[in-house]
């Protein structure tokens, strides 16, 4: 397959790219040329009898319990707060 000047066009519009200078079209065209001729010579490997791989590896996730704990108090929060009250942070008001 051939990219051709048309092609490239609806792939910058699609893509919104501004392909306006001369020499950066001629780059992006070779760029795209060698993908599609490396796609092309992928086509030609023979994979009959070939299983598709669908995961990398054979192995399994091993994850721990999900057990919830407070590890912080509300004194040890506050403990360190510039401006607090008996139980909550003081903050500026944001909204009028």
């Amino acid at each position: 397959m051939k990219i051709d000047a048309a092609t490239l066009d609806r792939i910058a519009e699609l893509a919104r790219l501004d392909l306006s200078d001369p020499a950066e079209r001629e780059k992006m065209l070779g760029g795209m040329q060698r993908v599609i001729n490396f796609v092309e010579k992928l086509n030609e490997v023979d994979t009959t009898g070939v299983e598709p791989l669908i995961f990398l590896t054979e192995e399994t996730d091993v994850l721990r319990d999900d057990i919830a704990a407070s590890a912080t108090t509300q004194e040890e929060a506050l403990r360190n707060a510039p401006v607090k009250d008996s139980d909550y942070f003081k903050v500026p008001r944001v909204v009028g």
